[in-house]
């Protein structure tokens, strides 16, 4: 693995951490997960199945590790993996069409609200909701999913741009075709 790549993964989970960590829980301790929108961010410009893992199991860890949600380390550990990988496998069925704006946008929100109900089911399962599922998904999940893919609208060209002036595309780039 590339270690330009390692450290723009980590970067984009670091700022997740810190996005998650200082959103506060808005409906019995459920919020919007700001770790998806980089975690998504990180596939896109890095799609690579390492890759997919680590954000996945990362993600998983440091979002239980900050959630608000009553017993919701397990959930997280059970739907970031899960969420980055069907995530992934969006994103090379659409691939043309999700290096767009608009495309990854659109992708965001469809992997928000597959996280949220793998989210909400494993939830379910193992400890139980504080609330009825429609309920947590209508007042949580719904707007997390539009401000999920507010994100990604106005972070994805920033952050591509950043990539193309820097060393850092030509190595995703290199290792993409290895």
């Amino acid at each position: 693995m590339n270690t330009k790549t390692l450290v723009s993964l980590s970067l984009l989970v670091g700022i997740g951490a810190v996005l998650h960590t200082v959103i506060p829980g808005i409906f019995l301790g459920m919020k919007p997960d700001m770790m998806l929108t980089m975690m998504f961010l990180g596939i896109i410009l890095f799609p690579a199945k390492k890759n997919v893992l680590l954000l996945g199991l990362l993600t998983g860890v440091i979002s239980g590790l900050t959630t608000q949600f009553p017993g919701g380390f397990l959930p997280n550990l059970i739907d970031k993996p899960i969420t980055a990988f069907v995530f992934y496998g969006l994103f090379l069925a659409t691939k043309k069409i999700t290096r767009s704006l608009v495309g990854a946008s659109v992708l965001t929100a469809v992997g928000t609200l597959v996280s949220g109900s793998i989210f909400l089911l494993s939830a379910y399962v193992i400890v139980g909701l504080p609330g009825a599922f429609f309920a947590l998904f209508a007042a949580v999940v719904l707007p997390a999913t539009i401000v999920n893919a507010g994100a990604m609208f106005v972070v994805y060209p920033i952050i591509n741009g950043i990539l193309k002036r820097s060393s850092i595309r030509e190595a995703v780039t290199t290792e993409q075709l290895s």
